[in-house]
């Protein structure tokens, strides 16, 4: 899910703008927060719908191929209801993902004006970033496919078509989760699937023919394999570093922390928000 093109392309540090630079810096924070956040990345938007494609395609191979025509009415309403929930998790998740902002610093807001306005200490340090023109928060980075200083970016993500950041990644933390989770549950019903199919008639076990039934579900094992594995480790990545208060990037360009790190148990709470509750994995929270 990261980008290799532009992960490790962290802009030097450099001294404030002059003057006499010219800067737009008419767009504010309250403007930013009244327009939807979308990354309009050709790439990225292909990825995202292929997410959603890839999840619908399970969704009907396991209503409709391997529940339905289940003599089992309650094995079918149970694990129906529970797939379909975890899908509507998963989806939503992403969608919260993809269209939060991920901690974007302004663009262009490094004037003399805003200097004046910070009441710096003498001799206090801080730097701007050259290409979108913005004073660079302790732990950030440039991301050049969304154009924009992103507040402890982790890395930009092409399958949510945005980076997980600061404000974000607990969305992108339950999208792999809840993806994991289905994907583990179509393999799941996938095996039993099978068994049944043997044990019994072809012809009996799904409405489809048997040889339309078995590439169905051939294609939904390959696809809840990978997902699964990938999704899996990514969110053990996801988890450790947010135990140990560092972004995948930090931990990649090994940099020393400058700042305090949090126990793992603040962290989590800092990511998720508060003591644990079931808002933890509540994506519309």
């Amino acid at each position: 899910m990261q980008s290799s093109g532009h992960r490790f392309r962290d802009v030097e540090h450099h001294p404030l703008l002059a003057e006499n630079d010219n800067y737009d810096s008419s767009s504010s924070e309250a403007d930013m927060a009244e327009r939807v956040w979308f990354i309009r990345d050709g790439c990225g938007m292909v990825c995202a719908i292929m997410t959603w494609l890839l999840v619908v395609y399970a969704d009907f191979v396991v209503t409709f191929v391997m529940l339905l025509p289940s003599k089992d009415f309650w094995y079918s309403v149970i694990n129906g209801v529970l797939f379909n929930c975890l899908a509507v998790l998963a989806l939503s998740s992403h969608l919260r993902t993809m269209l939060t902002d991920p901690g974007a610093v302004p663009k262009g807001n490094a004037t003399k004006e805003y200097m004046d306005n910070l009441q710096l200490k003498p001799g206090e340090v801080i730097y701007k970033c050259p290409k979108c023109c913005s004073i660079k928060p302790e732990r950030a980075h440039h991301c050049s496919i969304c154009k924009r200083c992103i507040r402890k970016m982790d890395h930009h993500c092409p399958w949510v078509n945005n980076c997980v950041g600061e404000k974000n990644q607990r969305f992108f933390v339950l999208f792999t989760m809840y993806i994991a989770l289905i994907s583990a549950h179509a393999l799941i019903l996938c095996g039993f699937q099978f068994f049944s199919c043997v044990r019994g008639q072809w012809t009996e076990c799904s409405d489809f023919s048997p040889p339309v039934t078995v590439i169905l579900m051939i294609f939904l094992c390959l696809e809840g394999f990978l997902f699964l594995t990938f999704t899996a480790v990514m969110f053990g990545t996801q988890i450790h570093s947010i135990c140990n208060d560092e972004t995948e990037i930090e931990r990649l360009k090994s940099e020393k922390p400058t700042w305090e790190r949090r126990l793992r148990w603040e962290g989590m709470k800092s990511v998720f928000g508060g003591q644990p509750s079931l808002l933890w994995i509540n994506p519309f929270a």
